[in-house]
């Protein structure tokens, strides 16, 4: 288990926009991720060092971004302005997942520009919209060399997630200490009056470090 990605919601910009404000943050060009035509969103991103990247997605105008929880999640923190929507954990295995949770996972895919797809399964969307503090798990089924956050230069780290929420529900949730996937990432539990979830992320630039 580890720390796999970190999702970011378009604003009402749209995600170009968004991508090209943050990009400007950071110095750097976020690169188009395709679509995943299960969900009804698409994506850009940013590769990171240690295995890791960043995405920033949005909702399409399709009839699968009102069904699939995904789908849902990104209209609703779109809906709110834009932000942080949540990280993702990958996983070796998700039957151990499936059987703690009752649930099975559901089949994700993503087409990239150049026409290669991504295949994985996912589980706990649903936990994350209801609790945006909890990751949702990821198994790839893609080879290795197609993982994305390949073609990083590492010269971009995630340095800290700040998350307004509480280690000990995170690590219930994981069925294992929060330390586990977060072993390479310093996190900031914050105190929270509102809703939890990620407050912040803090990334390592060749200009210093940005805190988004």
């Amino acid at each position: 288990m580890r720390l796999d990605h970190v999702s970011f919601a378009a604003g009402p910009d749209g995600l170009a926009s968004s991508a090209q404000r943050i990009g400007g943050l950071l110095g750097t060009d976020f690169v188009d991720g395709g679509v995943h035509p299960r969900f009804g969103t698409r994506n850009m991103i940013l590769p990171l060092a240690d295995g890791t990247y960043m995405e920033i997605v949005e909702v399409l105008d399709h009839p699968a971004s009102d069904k699939a929880p995904f789908g849902q999640a990104v209209r609703a923190r779109s809906a709110l302005g834009g932000g942080w929507m949540g990280w993702v954990v990958s996983v070796d295995e998700i039957a151990p997942i499936e059987a703690r949770l009752g649930r099975e996972a559901v089949k994700g895919n993503r087409h990239r520009p150049d026409g290669t797809e991504l295949v994985w399964q996912q589980i706990g969307v649903h936990g994350l919209i209801n609790d945006p503090q909890l990751p949702y798990f990821i198994h790839w089924q893609s080879p290795a060399d197609l993982h994305p956050s390949n073609g990083a230069s590492g010269d971009f780290s995630l340095a800290c997630l700040e998350i307004a929420g509480d280690p000990q529900r995170v690590s219930e949730w994981l069925g294992e200490t929060v330390e586990a996937p977060l072993e390479d990432v310093k996190v900031d539990w914050v105190a929270h009056n509102g809703t939890p979830g990620i407050v912040a992320v803090q990334l390592q630039t060749p200009h210093g470090l940005v805190r988004i």
